[in-house]
């Protein structure tokens, strides 16, 4: 059997689209979070349901720069 041996171009712009989709998943991740955040901070949570949720409570909040 012959085992055809990939283009080393192809590969190394395949390598490229991989990092590209990867740096635009986790910007989409970050703003996805912050809008998420952002809408549990402004819904109507009842003081005890807030306290069990960490990303509400004031406590685990940090100041991003």
């Amino acid at each position: 059997m012959d085992s055809v041996k990939p283009d080393p171009i192809i590969e190394f712009i395949d390598m490229i689209l991989v990092v590209i989709v990867a740096e635009v998943l986790e910007e989409y991740t970050e703003l996805l979070a912050g809008v998420v955040e952002q809408m549990l901070h402004s819904a109507p949570i009842p003081r005890r349901l807030r306290f069990l949720i960490p990303l509400l409570s004031s406590r685990t909040r940090t100041i991003q720069p």
